[in-house]
């Protein structure tokens, strides 16, 4: 009896050792959190079961990008509204701020009035940046306090989207209408320049080394490529279909771009300026997000409710993620 006794007070010491070890993995994971537009909800994301583990409501309509703190503990999601940029529709006036672990909302950052919060980024100093399209500027916030500090002029309109350079001393935005980049001083807060590009352009990313602009022509299905030691358009890439969002690989050799139109992913060879391969993946491809390792870009499919992960070793989809209704922005939250 005693060593019945015994072997089953071992067994549960082996369970809690289990059980407490499975909660340090479950914590330690980082999860990619995608911004399901249709649905006014953040989707969370298990990378390694390539599943949606669990679904926060917004409470506002609707969050298209959103960004995760750098600890990885919470996310930033504006709220831009019901239209697409240059459309009518509602105009969103605040961010949204989710606790991810408990996936829960805890805070607010509210503008007072209708300004299309868009696109969203950390910046320089922990200070968090988010585009406030009606007032044609970069809006500062410190995310500690969720109070707005200051704002970066842009000078165009349908200031949509915006890349941070590397070295956190430029920004650059997509103003789509336009078809203009405006390049941004980020310490002094000023416009420095605003670039012709097309009649009209959408997305834009920077390049691992700082020294190169992307931002899709959506006259032509080609790519810019902006020089940023001169501020010009230095090359055009020719693309399978019209372009959408793109991001490096970090080793800098790739950049990885939706294509909507044509249900692809194109894979440019930055040294050659060439496409290399395409990718098919489900419909309406939107935004793309490699994983800091380099191992796995992801691609949101917006029509699709679907996530393409997509292997970089031999640029194949590896798995399609269910997500939910209007999957666009992607943000990578990781634990430290």
């Amino acid at each position: 009896m005693r060593r019945s006794q015994f072997m089953i007070g071992i067994v549960f010491v082996f369970l809690g050792m289990v059980f407490i070890s499975g909660a340090q993995m479950a914590d330690g994971v980082s999860v990619l959190l995608v911004a399901n537009k249709a649905a006014s909800t953040v989707g969370i994301v298990d990378p390694r079961a390539g599943e949606q583990i669990a679904t926060i409501a917004e409470g506002g309509i609707t969050g298209h990008e959103l960004i995760a703190s750098p600890d990885g503990r919470t996310a930033y999601v504006p709220i831009y509204g019901n239209s697409g940029v240059g459309k009518p529709g509602t105009d969103g006036s605040n961010i949204v701020v989710i606790d991810i672990a408990s996936r829960k909302v805890v805070g607010n950052i509210d503008f007072g009035h209708g300004v299309r919060p868009h696109c969203v980024a950390f910046g320089p100093k922990g200070l968090l940046y988010v585009s406030t399209e009606l007032e044609k500027s970069i809006s500062i916030v410190d995310p500690h306090t969720l109070k707005i500090v200051g704002s970066i002029p842009t000078e165009q309109p349908e200031s949509h989207m915006f890349a941070i350079a590397p070295d956190g001393r430029r920004a650059y935005t997509a103003n789509v209408g336009p078809g203009t980049v405006s390049v941004l001083d980020i310490e002094k807060r000023k416009t420095i320049e605003v670039i012709p590009v097309s009649a009209q352009v959408q997305r834009i990313s920077v390049s691992i080394d700082g020294r190169s602009v992307f931002t899709s022509d959506q006259t032509k299905p080609q790519l810019a490529v902006i020089d940023t030691s001169t501020n010009k358009v230095k090359a055009w890439i020719p693309l399978p279909g019209y372009g959408y969002g793109s991001a490096s690989t970090p080793d800098g050799h790739w950049l990885v771009i939706a294509i909507p139109n044509t249900r692809q992913v194109a894979v440019i060879d930055v040294a050659t300026m060439k496409v290399a391969h395409t990718i098919d993946v489900p419909a309406s491809p939107q935004e793309v997000l490699v994983r800091p390792d380099g191992l796995v870009a992801y691609v949101s499919c917006d029509a699709s409710h679907k996530i393409a992960a997509i292997r970089t070793a031999d640029w194949t989809v590896e798995k399609l993620i269910d997500a939910g209704a209007g999957t666009d922005g992607l943000a990578w939250a990781a634990t430290k």
